[in-house]
């Protein structure tokens, strides 16, 4: 049962190491789209977003991706492109 135990500690252990992996990933191509997007200029940066809001509409649903994570994505594009973060 210890050993049971000790094996599940470890496999949270790595697990929780790979999810502050994906969170410092996010984050850096956060900073990195938010300087890009800050260093262009109006029309093109107008530009680039509708370019991106439409690749995602065409994209459309899909059944094998629930509706709610479509929705978060959504939610983040829409936060990352029209509400970046402070410098």
């Amino acid at each position: 049962m210890k050993n049971l135990i000790a094996e599940l500690l470890v496999k949270l252990a790595e697990k929780e190491e790979e999810s502050k992996e994906l969170v410092a990933q996010v984050e850096a191509l956060e900073i990195v789209v938010t300087a890009l997007l800050r260093h262009m200029a109006q029309p093109e940066q107008l530009a680039l977003i509708q370019s991106i809001e439409g690749a995602l509409e065409a994209a459309g649903p899909d059944s094998q991706v629930p509706t709610q994570d479509t929705e978060l994505l959504q939610q983040y594009l829409n936060k990352l492109l029209h509400h970046p973060r402070s410098r």
